[in-house]
């Protein structure tokens, strides 16, 4: 087992303290890229961020992924690369445990196709540690669900619902060629739980079959061949939204052609269908489950780390563990207590808002000084449609929410993403990147056919 210690890539006698961060999503890459400009290249600090994957990629984009519309490999990010330009170290590798007395975790091998170690397990010692792994699907006991129903946390997951779609329009199209004029069993594909992730995942969907239908890769008539089911157990899609807004994405969904069943439990997955509390039997080709999250399991056994029944790291008002003030936590694995009551909800813009807050937060430790309380600023939140548009909800403008929709909606959700690689990348690469993609959709189909 190899020990990387806190005096590793120090060449001073005095190592300098050491901040180590446990995953590279929205979060942990923001606070890992603003530490390591501050407090990595001055020397006042060393930062190493730890992850399992060798690249980093925005999940919100995670539909349009699953759906062919982006290919993921040009918005992925190297750690490595990004390590190197901003002041920080990186470590590939898993999170396996925690010896809080040691201050020291220990990260997991990382193997090759052949399961031949590349990296052998290894300690990394800290002086404060940053808890950011993000989430997983949380599943809640339905059964059959973690076997028959893809998750969406991942570039892989996303790679495999797409190969998944593309298998069951080839065996359809098959079908239909082989009967000639005669109606084939559509292709049935259902979203279980309709907050954010799947009705844009739904909308997309229908964008996808249309192109697909376009470029004549498939004999398949892209209304009548096709079922988009999106399920929800609650009585709106949308149901952390307004009224408004889950009314106007219901009534934009159906006008998708999108299948939208609500109060609506799943009680069983199966290969071919799926069933529901009320004796629904569901016809099923694929079925993605969008209808939870929960804490990495890791969390539930690292040394005397309090966590709730989602597997969310307790934390208080400075983002620190409840019973080491040396580990703090942010983002999706993060319980952190809002004004109001209850949890600050898992989404994209706490994880930003929580990691701009630690990086000056940590500086204030590592300087010695008294640590400020987070406070979260809602901003609001955007649902994308595709071609049809964006709508939601803007914060901040009035005292209360402000509907919007058309083009100013469209304009900030896609401002949204350019803004995290901003963050991360700085503005002349983020232009850069912008006008590849731009360049990229004129060259290339707009959808990833194989």
């Amino acid at each position: 087992m190899t020990t990387i210690d806190r005096h590793t890539a120090s060449s001073t006698r005095t190592a300098p303290h050491r901040i180590v961060i446990v995953g590279g999503g929205v979060g942990g890459l923001g606070l890992a890229t603003r530490l390591g400009e501050s407090l990595g290249k001055s020397g006042h600090a060393q930062v190493v961020l730890v992850d399992r994957s060798p690249t980093h990629f925005w999940k919100p984009l995670l539909h349009e992924a699953a759906s062919g519309q982006i290919d993921p490999a040009t918005h992925q990010l190297q750690y490595a690369v990004q390590a190197r330009r901003h002041g920080f170290a990186f470590e590939q590798g898993a999170l396996q445990s925690l010896d809080r007395a040691q201050h020291r975790i220990t990260i997991s091998a990382t193997r090759d196709e052949d399961g031949r170690d590349v990296l052998p397990a290894r300690h990394i010692e800290f002086d404060t540690l940053v808890l950011a792994l993000g989430s997983v699907t949380n599943y809640f006991g339905v059964k059959g669900a973690a076997d028959h129903a893809l998750p969406l946390e991942s570039v892989t997951h996303a790679e495999s619902f797409r190969r998944k779609l593309l298998d069951a329009c080839t065996r359809a199209n098959h079908v239909r060629r082989v009967s000639g004029a005669q109606q084939v069993q559509p292709v049935s594909i259902n979203i279980i739980g309709a907050g954010a992730t799947g009705v844009e995942l739904a909308a997309a969907l229908r964008d996808s079959i249309r192109l697909m239908h376009r470029y004549s890769l498939f004999a398949l008539d892209p209304e009548r061949d096709f079922c988009i089911r999106l399920i929800e157990g609650t009585d709106r899609v949308l149901p952390a939204l307004s009224q408004r807004v889950s009314m106007r994405a219901r009534r934009m969904l159906s006008g998708l052609g999108v299948d939208v069943l609500t109060t609506t439990r799943v009680t069983e997955v199966r290969a071919d269908a799926v069933w529901t509390h009320d004796g629904q039997q569901l016809p099923n080709d694929i079925a993605i489950w969008t209808a939870g999250i929960a804490g990495p399991p890791v969390l539930r056994v690292l040394d005397g780390i309090e966590v709730n029944r989602n597997a969310q790291v307790l934390v208080s008002r400075t983002l620190q563990t409840t019973t080491d003030e040396n580990v703090f936590a942010l983002g999706d694995c993060a319980a952190c207590p809002s004004h109001a009551d209850g949890f600050l909800a898992p989404r994209a813009q706490v994880a930003h808002q929580q990691a701009t807050f630690l990086a000056r937060a940590l500086k204030c430790r590592v300087g010695g000084e008294a640590l400020p309380e987070f406070t979260y600023r809602d901003a609001g939140t955007l649902v994308g449609f595709g071609d049809v548009g964006t709508i939601g909800s803007l914060s901040g403008l009035r005292e209360r929410p402000v509907f919007v929709d058309g083009w100013l909606a469209t304009i900030v959700y896609r401002l949204i993403y350019r803004r995290h690689m901003m963050t991360v990348s700085g503005f002349a690469r983020m232009a850069l990147d912008t006008a590849s993609h731009w360049l990229r959709r004129r060259v290339h189909p707009v959808i990833r056919l194989h």
